[in-house]
């Protein structure tokens, strides 16, 4: 996360990640005030993908995906102008240093994207989350369901 800020955000994605039992771990770490932290993290982490919440200039992902060739899944927070300000600094990468970018505020999105990369070669973490899409799927019939009886003539 590019400030404790963020961690809001993160929260959101952090209890997916428990039910799926994956390893992660949260930073703290600016692109702009801490850019050798930022290395560092990136440098030493085991890390198999790397999710970084930023909002505002939005440059933690880009730096990220500049340290590494490992995926890293960007995730813009509204700020200021309703984050489209970070959205559109995660989407417009250079040519040659891209990162995968879910929506404003999407902690949660991230996470999945990074599982559904992940499960490509695990078939365990695979067959947990065509589990989790099945439970998605039932909620939203049983949603369908209550209010079609609230509005049936």
């Amino acid at each position: 996360m590019g400030s404790e800020s963020d961690l809001k955000i993160a929260e959101k994605g952090i209890p997916i990640l428990k039910d799926f039992g994956v390893d992660f771990e949260v930073r703290v770490a600016s692109a702009h005030r801490t850019p050798d932290l930022v290395e560092e993290i990136v440098k030493n982490s085991d890390a198999k993908i790397f999710i970084a919440i930023a909002g505002l200039a939005a440059h933690l992902p880009g730096v990220v995906a500049s340290l590494t060739t490992k995926p890293v899944i960007a995730v813009p927070v509204e700020s200021k102008l309703d984050g489209m300000d970070a959205l559109l600094s995660c989407v417009q990468m250079p040519p040659g240093i891209p990162t995968a970018t879910v929506g404003v505020d999407r902690g949660d999105n991230a996470v999945l994207l990074a599982l559904e990369i992940l499960a490509i070669s695990d078939e365990e973490l695979s067959k947990k989350l065509d589990e989790f899409r099945k439970k998605q799927r039932e909620k939203v019939i049983e949603s369908d369901k209550r209010v079609k009886e609230l509005y049936q003539k």
